[in-house]
């Protein structure tokens, strides 16, 4: 079974935004109601078995069962007789909502961190039809049920062979762009890239973005710091108004577009990166960095603006969607070691060249880790018998060099020459 998630823009008009609004704004009840309720009756199971607190207690009986998803699910319809605005929206985005809950309860119960939080006003961005009984894109419109035929931008048409499993509609920029992420299913399977052809390592870093094994690199666009001021102007407008009135939502939605539109760019250069690694390799080894110690250091700020976590994420799915082996090693230490004789050399952050004293060997300090990287992945491989005899990695291979300036004609940024021993 394959599964996979197209994004589309959908364009409502404005009474079904306002719609959609009210039903964001009602999952949202739901979602803080269904919470409280379990809240309470883990609060409840905590007092002292020799005396009660003397400010509140939890009235709850002993033999109350605990508020889990079917019993919660079961009480919806008892809900809307109480509460008759609860039959506006469709009850599986109802018992979607509760599901939602219970599944960040029982990944809090796995990791031990991360318990399930109230939602404020505008937190609560999306809702799931789960099922429908055909196709609901018809041309140029969707059918949401007691929505209606909504136009959405098909950019790409949905494969021969796939049906549509469900609709998640998300909200954009405090309301005012709205989309949906059609899950699309087959019943075909597609195994996993084989390690097959020409390897190559890459190295992330903040000098340069993306260093690869071939001498090959990308520089690092800095997103976030180069719209900085205009996004410091908008946000200084936008704390003058008054809060609630009209003139402060326009200013929080001019806020919210431009950190819409960082995060679009950002994510075009990443999609566009891995779609250029994939053009000069099929098997394609990274370091499988701790991106949430690297958003806590000194350099946070810079690293939160590359987004290495979102560019390895992205390079895994493009990679496996053109046939790309792709597989990440242990970065430990890859800057610290000579790719030609693995001697272990020592160096802080500021020396940006490697010169390794045992053999000789000098190149850039983010080459010589891609290098490292590459080394890794090939050991991995072949430890796990995944590399045969028609997939060698051409390394050591007369003609690399060649193959490799060849390949690299096209790339922008490139270093030249042959390293000095």
């Amino acid at each position: 079974m394959l599964t996979m998630n197209y994004t589309y823009r959908i364009d409502p008009d404005a009474l079904q935004q306002t719609e959609l609004r009210s039903w964001l704004e009602t999952c949202r009840g739901v979602y803080n109601y269904a919470l409280r309720e379990l809240k309470d009756w883990i609060a409840s199971r905590k007092c002292s078995v020799d005396r009660c607190s003397l400010e509140k207690e939890y009235i709850i009986p002993a033999d109350e069962p605990f508020p889990s998803y079917h019993r919660q699910q079961n009480n919806l319809p008892k809900a809307k007789k109480q509460f008759p605005h609860l039959g506006q929206v469709h009850s599986q985005v109802l018992q979607t909502t509760i599901r939602r809950l219970h599944d960040t309860w029982e990944a809090f119960q796995k990791r031990g961190y991360g318990f399930p939080r109230f939602k404020k006003f505008g937190q609560f961005k999306s809702f799931v039809f789960p099922q429908f009984k055909g196709n609901p894109i018809n041309g140029f419109t969707i059918k949401l049920p007691k929505i209606g035929e909504v136009p959405i931008n098909l950019h790409r048409p949905i494969p021969n062979g796939f049906k549509v499993k469900q609709v998640r509609v998300l909200s954009r920029i405090r309301g005012t762009q709205w989309y949906v992420v059609v899950t699309i299913e087959s019943d075909i399977s597609v195994p996993d890239a084989p390690v097959h052809g020409r390897a190559i390592g890459i190295d992330l870093g903040l000098e340069r973005f993306l260093t690869a094994s071939d001498r090959s690199f990308q520089e690092r666009p800095k997103f976030f710091k180069s719209m900085q001021r205009k996004l410091k102007l908008l946000q200084r407008r936008a704390s003058r108004k008054q809060k609630g009135s009209q003139n402060w939502e326009k200013a929080q939605i001019e806020v919210a577009r431009m950190h819409h539109r960082i995060a679009n760019r950002r994510r075009d250069f990443h999609l566009k990166t891995a779609h250029q690694l994939c053009d000069r390799a099929q098997t394609i080894f990274a370091e499988d960095l701790n991106v949430k110690g690297l958003t806590r250091g000194m350099l946070r700020k810079d690293c939160v603006d590359a987004a290495f976590g979102q560019f390895l994420s992205l390079t895994e799915w493009v990679c496996w969607k053109r046939g790309v082996y792709f597989a990440q090693v242990n970065p430990n230490g890859t800057s610290q070691t000579c790719p030609n004789c693995l001697a272990t050399v020592s160096k802080g952050l500021e020396v940006r060249e490697h010169h390794c004293p045992e053999c000789g060997y000098r190149t850039h300090r983010d080459h010589a880790a891609a290098e490292m990287v590459l080394h890794r992945g090939q050991e991995n491989v072949v430890s796990q018998g995944l590399w045969g005899t028609e997939t060698a990695c051409q390394v050591g291979l007369s003609g690399v060099d060649d193959l490799d300036k060849w390949r690299g004609a096209g790339t922008p940024n490139r270093e030249t020459g042959k390293p000095a021993l």
